[in-house]
């Protein structure tokens, strides 16, 4: 499509099921963004959870840090850190130094932190996330700008404070807020002009929430002077693909109802409700996924652009519905198929191929009349070698 280009990548929180070794799913969560990088996907998103026995990245900084050893040029970003939990100071610091070490391909996510397990263990009530969330982010956005700040709330202090080290990304590292179905993450990024990741499912009701805070983002920005690009709204879906329908439904009887039980029973949302017999059925027929081919997922991102106005970024929430081999096959064909119709990258191949076999007479008759000039011509060469030779 000549008109966009629409960016890839994956959402990691990750999830992996307590029933198996925490390290090798860490080693595995790597191995998948290497196996990525190399399929020429654009970015990764990596999470900040400490409870729940499932999310078990409990630093995407240090993750990240591992990780752009590994790969080349994916971009790779927090998904999200969690500002209430953090003074922000530290946080700044920390993701400033990460812009430096990945020379410029870190990217910072910020959102008021997911698990409300999360909150209860470090001692205050979940309705004080968005509040902390969007005092760190009135002070993060001007420290990573290199501006000094001073600040006082009931939770961090700022005396004096700047950053030693300017960013490597100029003017500053890209910030994204994560919005799900309130609006306090959209005003947030328009507020301060910066990106925006719409997470919380993709079926016809999600869908229009994030149409919806898109324009309380604009009008946001509006209001504050500042100004937001599509190219930055990053939405994220759910997705494994094989090369038949029937076949990625048997990949994902691998992990997906372990998968549905933990919302069920740990993340505030449940993504199938309780009572649900068949989860791929239900994913399927409410729009919240794609577990089909490519064509469907074709089809799904379509959905998404027009339901959406347009955006910057598809992120496929990472997952263990399958295993390892039938995962990394659904990216494979995400990279094969997919994203190439969303980036332009065959219209000009298939111009040429349907412009060359139309004139294949006029081109097949000229290797003809050469090849037969070259036969002439050497029968002439052997008639005036003979008469040479007489």
């Amino acid at each position: 499509m000549a008109d966009r280009h629409l960016r890839f990548g994956t959402f990691l929180a990750p999830f992996h099921s307590p029933d198996e070794n925490p390290t090798l799913a860490l080693e595995r969560d790597l191995d998948l963004l290497v196996h990525m990088d190399g399929l020429g996907f654009d970015e990764a998103w990596i999470g900040e959870h400490h409870s729940g026995g499932y999310e078990i990245i409990a630093s995407p900084e240090v993750f990240i840090a591992f990780a752009a050893s590994r790969t080349k040029r994916i971009r790779l970003g927090t998904g999200v850190s969690s500002l209430a939990y953090h003074h922000p100071f530290i946080n700044a610091d920390r993701i400033n130094q990460l812009d430096h070490m990945t020379r410029g391909r870190v990217m910072f996510g910020v959102g008021p932190g997911s698990l409300p397990s999360d909150a209860f263990a470090m001692g205050f009530h979940p309705k004080e996330q968005r509040r902390r969330m969007n005092e760190a982010i009135d002070v993060l956005v001007p420290l990573l700008r290199g501006e000094r700040v001073n600040a006082e709330t009931d939770w961090f202090t700022l005396v004096d404070a700047k950053l030693q080290m300017s960013s490597y990304t100029k003017p500053m590292v890209e910030m994204a807020v994560a919005s799900l179905r309130s609006p306090s993450g959209a005003l947030a990024a328009g507020k301060h002009g910066i990106g925006l990741l719409s997470l919380g499912g993709t079926n016809d009701e999600a869908l229009a929430f994030h149409a919806e805070n898109w324009r309380k983002c604009e009008e946001a920005a509006a209001e504050h002077g500042q100004s937001v690009d599509r190219t930055n709204w990053r939405i994220v879906t759910l997705m494994h693909i094989a090369e038949t329908r029937e076949q990625a439904e048997a990949n994902v009887q691998f992990g997906i109802e372990a998968f549905a039980d933990y919302f069920r029973n740990i993340a505030p949302t449940p993504i199938v409700p309780q009572g649900v017999e068949d989860p791929v059925a239900y994913l399927r027929e409410s729009r919240m996924a794609v577990i089909g081919t490519p064509d469907d997922a074709i089809e799904h991102i379509e959905r998404l652009w027009k339901g959406s106005g347009g955006f910057g970024a598809l992120l496929d929430l990472a997952h263990d519905w399958a295993d390892r081999e039938h995962t990394w096959k659904s990216h494979e064909l995400l990279a094969r198929y997919v994203m190439p119709h969303f980036q332009g990258s065959m219209e000009t191949r298939r111009e040429a191929y349907t412009h060359t076999m139309k004139s294949r007479e006029i081109y097949v008759g000229a290797v003809d009349d050469a090849i037969q000039t070259e036969i002439r011509r050497y029968e002439e060469r052997r008639k005036d070698a003979s008469a040479a030779d007489d």
